[in-house]
């Protein structure tokens, strides 16, 4: 299913500090067997592409200081593969580097872009999306965002209200974006679950390298000219030097605010998969099984008593009691444990 004309660009530098003390910025969580399950996020995001892009077409976008990470976890991605951010910059910079980038190697390219750190089980489901999102890509000027159904009130999550009205004559699946709404407050949340245009937005994206390049001229020129002005020392030993120099006068600014919230050609392919981003420990918690007073272990010797909601998480081969809990996250890593109010896990930054 791969072709020479797909990029995938996988953005894996964000710090995680919220599960702490599981990940610190040392050590994100993208970078953690998270989910118990012998494998990284990062290596789950490369492997639920696999079929869809060919290997030497992977680019991986991170912090300077975690691109060991990276080389350890994808061994089969060459090392010019995987770029070094300077600093923080939110997504718009990165996106818009790397967009000139391929453009220059292939103007032709058609690109995905995502984040490290999702989850998305039903493997075969996302590949036939994708293989949708590509094809109206590539025969439009269109930008396509994935859009997931909601299966409850998140105020954490962004929304997009789709025109459901009239599919698009390319894609049957695939709708214009009427517009986008950031974390809204519970009472919001709880009305667009009820409104079936509204859908969570997935942060995965879908464009030909022409299209999100020329959406950069206009509606970020400040950063495309940045990047543009770089094309004559991409692929020389000049590159990271002059990306040392220039990537930090870019404004911090995500690409949903610097691109899709503007451009006109927005479109959406609703999904009823099951997705998550893994941003808290109640996600983490509603992504993995349950028992029948909806606690989740993840840990080899963990056992609850009088207790609901909770969810623990242990390292090794220690056992955990848990007794006469509603509601908590328990966390041990080496030296460190953490017991906290899922309500309240918000703070967690706080206390490290």
């Amino acid at each position: 299913m791969s072709d020479k004309n797909t990029h995938l660009v996988i953005l894996a530098g964000g710090v995680g500090s919220r599960f702490w003390p599981l990940s610190s910025e040392e050590k994100p969580k993208q970078f953690l067997d998270i989910l118990r399950c012998g494998k990284t996020l990062l290596q789950l995001t490369a492997e639920r592409f696999a079929n869809l892009v060919p290997k030497e077409n992977i680019w991986v976008l991170t912090s300077a200081r975690y691109v060991d990470f990276v080389y350890e976890q994808l061994p089969d991605i060459a090392r010019e593969q995987v770029l070094a951010e300077p600093c923080g910059r939110n997504t718009a910079p990165p996106i818009c580097y790397i967009s000139w980038k391929i453009k220059k190697r292939n103007p032709r390219a058609n690109v995905m872009v995502t984040p490290a750190d999702h989850f998305i089980p039903d493997t075969k489901a996302f590949e036939e999306v994708m293989e949708e999102c590509l094809s109206f890509a590539a025969e439009t000027d269109a930008l396509v965002t994935l859009g997931v159904k909601p299966t409850r009130p998140e105020t954490g999550y962004g929304y997009i209200k789709a025109d459901l009205g009239f599919a698009s004559s390319r894609g049957h699946r695939i709708f214009r974006v009427d517009g986008f709404t950031e974390k809204p407050d519970l009472a919001t949340a709880e009305s667009y679950v009820q409104l079936p245009n509204y859908l969570w937005n997935s942060g995965i994206f879908v464009w030909s390298v022409s299209t999100i390049v020329n959406a950069f001229r206009v509606y970020e020129p400040t950063i495309s000219a940045i990047f543009e002005n770089l094309l004559p020392v991409y692929d020389t030993p000049e590159e990271q030097a002059c990306i040392d120099r220039d990537f930090p006068k870019c404004e911090s600014i995500s690409v949903d605010y610097a691109i899709m919230e503007k451009a006109e050609e927005i479109f959406v392919h609703p999904v009823t998969f099951a997705w998550s981003d893994l941003g808290t420990w109640t996600a983490l918690r509603n992504e993995v099984s349950r028992d029948e007073h909806d606690n989740a272990a993840i840990g080899e010797n963990i056992h609850f008593f009088d207790s609901d909601h909770c969810i623990v998480h242990v390292e090794g081969k220690k056992r955990v009691v848990v007794q006469g809990l509603d509601g908590y996250v328990v966390v041990e890593k080496d030296d460190e444990i953490l017991i906290c109010k899922l309500s309240e896990e918000q703070r967690i930054k706080l206390f490290h």
